[in-house]
């Protein structure tokens, strides 16, 4: 499986509400994107203060490549992104294949 993880720092000025209306927009894309195979999302909680200011995660997952890339490209997905990108400070993108 091929897992996509998001992670960002808001700016300052982004109020708690916007945050949640951009949470709830990332949530809904697994059901208007077929490609993906699993979804999870959580802000972050650790105790080490290691986090740089970055809060959330959201961890894509898709069978294949070729489903991420559907995605990426996903008019659904396009939207999310031109809806949070004005209040994004810091955005961090990984892809990798899982190894069991």
């Amino acid at each position: 499986m091929l897992r996509h993880v998001v992670l960002y720092r808001w700016k300052p000025e982004t109020d708690p509400e916007r945050i949640r209306e951009i949470e709830d927009a990332f949530r809904a894309l697994p059901g208007k994107i077929p490609q993906i195979a699993g979804f999870e999302w959580g802000r972050d909680v650790s105790v080490q203060g290691l986090n740089q200011g970055i809060t959330h995660c959201f961890v894509v997952t898709f069978a294949s490549e070729a489903d991420r890339d559907v995605y990426a490209t996903h008019p659904d997905h396009l939207a999310y992104i031109a809806f949070s990108r004005p209040h994004v400070d810091t955005i961090l993108v990984l892809d990798y294949f899982a190894d069991a």
